[in-house]
């Protein structure tokens, strides 16, 4: 395809998929852009530090492409800088460590009594996927900065807040937007669950990546809150989920599952009783790394018998903005940005998540004002814990890793200061050889 890019030249739009090795994730992103007419004739650049994986990608996405009837040019880079050249749009997928990391971040917490079920976005988990990505992402915004200064950045490698955060605080890069699911899905899970169609539902949702809440719930001008209060009633099983308890009392749907829910706030994880009576899995997220194996696996050996794949469409931002900006059509969608005067009760700089406006200018974030001041309480201790994280990282100190760690909710309620720091010393001996240097000392108590 040739059109006008955004950064004004002409020729074909060029996206670099950096992490393309997420096989499963890098096809649904390209069966959605693929099915965009005007983007059919896109340069796909991707980009892996794994040879096997990126030739499955690469197989996977020409199967897409001929199975679309679409005509890219596809291109495959064990070397970064080749796949970003002249690039318009960046997306970023990394998971530093894969799942050795992620499973050092379960085992040792366990070690010391401490619950997580997911572990990729806050709490310890999150903190130390934070610091082991925070030197990939600092080398390629300089990448970015040389190679491609007016492409967008669109992230999707948690932890969201975090990531997004030390790319405004480190780097040069402006052009950077965090995405993620989970607004879309819960709304449509919500449909589902009342039974309306989610062409007719009108929503409003804002806070932070994973612990932002729908503030506007509608359907033809008239809340859907109260249908939801019936549904509720009606079904003694829905009490027993994480995100309907905080809903009931707080007011507000939380706009991510009950596994990811539970790890924000103190109540839960620590008692017995609350993981039998809202069916935590502990763990769980270690089964799903597992899966994602599994599909990567059964993905690779499709294509080297030539066994057809699925191409189906995932409802992902990403491919949306992508369109947007390209063909000018508006849409919005949520984004997650730095927070200058988009949300009035959390911190300036902080990184929440709010619904965006997409066109030919880009992305344009949208003011919500004030959250409900009991959303607000709990998204200040989430981002309290994200800004020492970055903290740390920009400034060198590795006693904040331990302040982000005792200001976690969870954390906190789950051990005493020393095992804090205990634990914090342990993982950073698991991690140091990720870890910028000034950040591998050991401190002790």
């Amino acid at each position: 395809m040739t059109s006008s890019t955004p950064s004004g030249r002409t020729g074909a739009v060029k996206i670099a998929f950096i992490g393309a090795g997420s096989v499963v994730f890098t096809q649904g992103l390209l069966a959605d852009l693929l099915a965009f007419p005007e983007l059919r004739g896109i340069h796909v650049a991707l980009h892996d530090i794994d040879a096997e994986r990126l030739a499955t990608a690469e197989g996977a996405a020409r199967h897409i492409a001929a199975t679309r009837g679409a005509e890219p040019e596809i291109t495959a880079h064990l070397d970064r800088r080749a796949a970003l050249h002249g690039a318009d749009f960046v997306i970023n997928t990394v998971q530093v460590g894969m799942n050795p990391a992620t499973r050092t971040d379960f085992e040792i917490p366990a070690r010391y009594g401490l619950r997580q079920t997911i572990g990729d976005t806050l709490g310890v988990g999150g903190i130390f996927r934070a610091l082991r990505t925070f030197p990939l992402l600092r080398a390629l915004a300089a990448d970015i900065a040389e190679l491609c200064p007016d492409a967008w950045l669109l992230n999707y490698t948690n932890p969201m807040a975090m990531n997004v955060m030390y790319l405004a605080e480190a780097t040069p890069l402006r052009r950077v937007v965090g995405l993620c699911h989970s607004v879309h899905w819960t709304v449509r899970d919500l449909a589902d669950l009342l039974g309306v169609p989610y062409e007719e539902i009108s929503y409003l949702a804002a806070g932070v990546n994973h612990q932002a809440w729908v503030l506007r719930f509608e359907r033809a001008g008239r809340s859907l809150y109260p249908l939801l209060d019936d549904a509720i009633a009606k079904d003694p099983q829905l009490l027993r989920r994480v995100r309907v308890d905080m809903y009931r009392r707080l007011g507000y749907y939380p706009t991510e599952t009950s596994e990811h829910s539970s790890e924000y706030v103190p109540w839960y994880l620590h008692h017995d009783s609350e993981v039998e009576r809202l069916r935590l899995p502990i763990g769980t997220y270690l089964d799903i790394i597992e899966e994602n194996t599994a599909e990567y696996e059964k993905t690779r050996d499709a294509l080297a018998v030539g066994s057809p794949l699925p191409v189906e469409g995932t409802m992902e931002y990403a491919p949306q903005i992508i369109h947007s900006i390209v063909s000018g059509t508006p849409r919005t969608v949520y984004g997650n940005v730095p927070n200058h005067g988009l949300v009035d009760n959390l911190p300036a700089g902080a990184v929440v998540e709010v619904p965006c406006l997409v066109d030919s200018l880009g992305v344009q974030p949208t003011r919500i004002g004030a959250l409900p001041p009991q959303c607000a309480a709990l998204n200040r201790a989430y981002v309290s814990a994200n800004e020492l994280v970055v903290r740390a990282a920009v400034e060198g100190e590795p006693r904040h890793i331990r302040h982000a760690a005792m200001t976690d909710p969870a954390t906190a309620a789950a051990l005493p200061v020393e095992r804090i720091w205990d634990l914090c010393d342990d993982l950073v001996r698991a991690h140091a050889d990720l870890l910028q240097p000034e950040l591998r000392a050991v401190l002790g108590h």
